[in-house]
């Protein structure tokens, strides 16, 4: 397992990152290959080639349309494309949990819901393209941990389908919300919208070099000339077999004086907005009177809205905050086949072997709801494969 760095000080595109996974080693004919499974080459032509920004040798990667797009994608479409492709299921998960974002921050700036978000420049081809190759890369390097350094927007305006908008652009600014942001002096849009949504699905900041070591640093050369290198520069480790040590934050409030039944809304809201963990203790508070320790555990870019939440939710006038380090196995999600539907299992290695896989609740339980059958009998037909597929390598 590997876990990279990317140094976003001339942004960050989708072709840009690619470029940058061929500049480490990504076979160019196993990408080809593996993208001819998921739309027909005949619509499009790739185009790789070393280059040189202000001095720095990179790899250029892109794409060019050879018919006419006269698609507007909705995001079921878009699934649908993943789901009729020869795609593996990770490489189907993660790109659509990219879209899931893409279609989240549109939706948020154009007033309308993730089903009825119409598509325009993200629904191409060329967007396509680059979201399942970011996929395909993730899953050939195996790819565990994506970090991010400060990100660079660029200025000015940029023309789009709705007109001309500020840099960042709207959805890219949505994507890109408790990340660290930076205008630089390039009057250029520095982030797509693509970009953006890789960032917000799969990366965690982490602005100092201090505690970090690479084996490999590989370029990703953008389209434009620049006054400063136009490259995406990226670092890569061989991930350390030993569970990854995490910085984490841990909130907490003592809480005497709410109706308990709100708990539950809270917690939904909380890991709605990417929290790690909610937990709540009983506790004995100032003049014996029972309360409650409500605890979460969030990574830090969610820290702004995970306390928002609670100073808007619950009745506590404050919050202790404290920094804490978690040790945390490695893990993957396999979605599953089984007799009774499609299951969610989570699998943990530790020193590179399983230690175990638990199998998504939620999705035992709607399908024991809907074939009618115990829950148990569910559970143990996820593991039953899963353990089998693990052990196969499959």
């Amino acid at each position: 397992m590997k876990t990279i760095y990317l140094d976003c000080f001339s942004g960050i595109s989708g072709n840009m990152l690619i470029g940058a996974f061929l500049d480490a080693g990504l076979p160019y004919d196993y990408l080809k290959n593996q993208l001819e499974k998921i739309i027909s080459p005949d619509e499009y032509s790739l185009i790789m080639k070393p280059t040189n920004k202000k001095g720095i040798t990179a790899t250029y990667f892109n794409v060019t349309l050879n018919t006419p797009q006269l698609h507007i994608r909705t995001l079921s479409d878009i699934q649908t494309i993943f789901t009729n492709s020869g795609l593996s299921q990770d490489i189907q998960h993660t790109s659509m949990e990219i879209f899931h974002n893409l279609a989240k921050a549109e939706a948020k700036i154009h007033g309308t819901s993730i089903e009825e978000i119409h598509f325009h420049e993200i629904g191409a081809v060329d967007a396509i393209i680059d979201i399942a190759g970011i996929a395909i890369c993730l899953e050939y390097f195996n790819v565990k941990n994506i970090f991010v350094s400060n990100i660079y927007t660029g200025k000015g305006f940029v023309d789009c389908a709705h007109g001309q908008m500020p840099i960042p652009a709207p959805a890219t600014a949505e994507l890109l919300k408790n990340f660290t942001i930076k205008n630089g002096l390039a009057e250029k849009e520095l982030v797509t919208p693509t970009g953006a949504a890789v960032l917000k699905t799969l990366a965690q900041e982490k602005s100092s070099y201090d505690d970090f070591s690479y084996d490999k640093i590989a370029y990703g050369a953008g389209s434009w000339d620049l006054s400063q290198p136009n490259v995406l520069r990226l670092y890569l480790k061989e991930f350390d077999s030993n569970p990854a040590v995490e910085d984490l934050l841990l909130l907490e409030t003592n809480v005497d004086d709410m109706n308990p039944q709100v708990f539950n809304y809270i917690s939904e809201r909380l890991f709605k907005a990417g929290v790690l963990d909610v937990w709540i203790t009983p506790i004995i508070m100032k003049k014996n009177r029972p309360g409650q320790m409500f605890s979460v555990l969030t990574a830090q870019k969610n820290y702004t809205a995970a306390s928002e939440i609670i100073f808007r939710e619950s009745t506590t006038l404050g919050l202790r905050i404290s920094k804490i380090k978690r040790a945390a196995l490695n893990r993957k999600i396999k979605l599953v086949s089984t007799a009774y539907g499609q299951i969610h299992c989570k699998i943990a290695y530790y020193n590179g072997k399983i230690s175990n896989i638990s199998a998504e609740y939620e999705d035992c339980r709607a399908l024991a709801k809907k074939k009618n059958v115990p829950i148990r009998e569910v559970q143990h037909e996820a593991l039953r494969i899963a353990y089998y597929l693990a052990d196969n390598r499959k």
